[in-house]
């Protein structure tokens, strides 16, 4: 196997053996399988749009399939399996459709050909020969931006699945994620053709993340801020982690008058911020400090735990019983909820112990999206032109288990006073507990939400500078980035797109991107490593 999509991948350079993540080398060639099959459906589908031929279900399909090969989200050998036949079935109407259009349909390509093997055994072991779906033949630095366009793809269709289940689509969209899987069956694309499909990658996840915030908002109302207990109630329990808001919601209104407290974890915090999913009183609060720590917090969890999306690491045993998974989210040894019925974990929940006694752990607080901090941006304002407000920190991103990752902690601890610190996504949890008091009524550290909640920081950041008159660059803020997996490197394409500079990434680059790729980000972007939260502090405030 080789896999190098995620940044914790071994020795900086690539999983070869078996994923950090706990993905198996049999896993592993099933999702390249699965890529090579999505290559020769957006080949069709691509074209298909030339001649008016669209296919909801081709569209949809294609974003739920390319999700399910997100670090973290399914280790499920049988799953990948239906996956890709389903894949092939799709991509023979496509071509069928588009023949009657009068489209081209006789791709030289091999994956516009390509048909699996028959069994799981040997869909492994053609995987495993096939390979990446890139052209691993190709010179270094487009090999380097075809996978950053490959898995930026990974990252906007996890975004625009999230938005279809709450009932909101863009067909540019999809038409961009058939754009960018067809383009890696074209060996004639130049370096710059290269370039500009992975910066046109941000700017449609950017589309994105605006049409799920449309979608969550206008499902469960704009965020307000709200402090959240950390520690928990006697009574029998549910913990939701993830980020699907849809799976906790009705969660949430099946268990109502059960006696069952439902607790988030994870990427789930920012759901006590929303008016439709606080109202529910047996939402109590968030089980867990750090994702980083996820086995312990699950095997000490005396209830069912429901995974809507991915995590950070794979469970393992015995924490299986416990675990039920959602959506394209697999496990072997987890049991799949299909459809929105959660009768089977509430069951599971009336027969597990639950907590045997309150505990006091403090709170946190959440929901300062967009419209709350805007509802305060007079008050930013005039605490930067009073220069009670020096700077504004976006420390935002993934977590992980990476100890480098205790560099975020230090950080925000070491912000002056004069500062306020934006966070967003699960990177947060490595501070998210800090108090770091107030400048003139204004909270130091303000919960934007999960990781698609950077629409969030982009239009405040936005706003500002409209305020100011002045460019994005040209504020006192600064980005401090931490990145796990394609989610996040979606987030970055987009802050590379907007043209931002000066953003601090780590623990660790991205071992898929080139020393020539790498001088280019540099030179156009000043992109660069973290340093020691001590030095990063001084430079920005130089």
């Amino acid at each position: 196997m080789f896999c190098n999509q995620c940044e914790q991948t071994a020795k900086g350079t690539g999983c070869t053996v078996r994923g950090v993540c706990g993905k198996s080398p049999e896993v592993a060639a099933l999702q390249d399988l699965l890529g090579q099959a999505l290559k020769g459906l957006a080949l069709f589908a691509h074209e298909g749009r030339k001649k008016g031929v669209v296919e909801e279900k081709v569209n949809r399909f294609t974003a739920e399939a390319l999700f399910s090969t997100l670090t973290n989200v399914n280790f499920d050998a049988e799953r990948f399996v239906h996956f890709i036949n389903e894949a092939v079935k799709l991509t023979a109407e496509m071509k069928e459709e588009v023949e009657q259009a009068g489209g081209k349909t006789d791709f030289e390509a091999p994956a516009a050909k390509f048909q699996p093997a028959s069994g799981l055994e040997n869909m492994i072991a053609q995987g495993e020969a096939l390979g990446q779906p890139w052209n691993s033949d190709a010179p270094e630095d487009i090999v380097s931006l075809q996978q950053t366009l490959y898995f930026g793809l990974k990252g906007v269709s996890a975004y625009a699945h999230h938005a279809y289940v709450l009932g909101r689509e863009d067909d540019s969209v999809y038409a961009f994620l058939h754009e960018g899987l067809s383009a890696l069956s074209n060996p004639g694309l130049s370096l710059d053709d290269w370039l500009g499909l992975v910066l046109k990658c941000g700017e449609i996840n950017l589309k994105t993340m605006e049409m799920l915030d449309a979608a969550n908002t206008g499902a469960f109302g704009n965020p307000v801020p709200a402090s959240v207990p950390l520690g928990h109630k006697k009574g029998k329990c549910i913990l939701v982690s993830g980020h699907d808001l849809h799976d906790l919601k009705k969660i949430l209104e099946q268990t109502e008058g059960k006696d069952i407290f439902v607790y988030t974890h994870g990427e789930m915090l920012p759901a006590h911020g929303y008016p439709e999913l606080k109202k529910h009183r047996h939402l109590y609060g968030n089980f867990g400090s750090a994702w980083q720590n996820q086995q312990k917090e699950f095997v000490n969890f005396p209830g069912p735990i429901v995974m809507t999306t991915n995590c950070i690491r794979e469970p393992k045993e015995p924490y299986f019983a416990n675990i039920y998974t959602r959506e394209m989210v697999g496990w072997p040894g987890a049991t799949h909820i299909e459809g929105d019925e959660y009768g089977e974990v509430i069951e599971k929940a009336l027969d597990m112990p639950g907590f045997t006694e309150d505990e006091e752990k403090g709170s946190v607080m959440v929901g300062f999206a967009h419209d709350a901090v805007m509802g305060v941006a007079g008050k930013v304002i005039d605490a930067v032109k009073s220069g009670a407000l020096k700077h504004i920190y976006l420390v935002a991103g993934c977590d992980g288990a990476k100890p480098g990752r205790n560099y975020y902690t230090e950080f925000v601890e070491k912000t002056p006073a004069d500062t306020v610190v934006l966070t967003l996504a699960c990177g947060k949890y490595r501070f998210y507990d800090q108090q770091l008091g107030d400048i003139g009524g204004i909270p130091r550290l303000l919960d934007m939400g999960q990781c698609n909640d950077a629409y969030s920081a982009i239009k405040v950041a936005s706003a500002l500078a409209d305020a100011f008159e002045v460019d994005v660059n040209d504020l006192p803020l600064s980005l401090i980035i931490s990145w796990y997996e394609q989610k996040a490197v979606a987030i970055l394409l987009t802050l590379l797109y907007l043209g931002l500079k000066d953003i601090r990434l780590g623990p660790s680059l991205p071992a898929f991107i080139s020393p020539n790729v790498l001088n280019v980000l540099v030179e156009k972007f000043n992109i660069m490593p973290i340093g020691t939260a001590e030095e990063d502090l001084a430079a920005t405030l130089k």
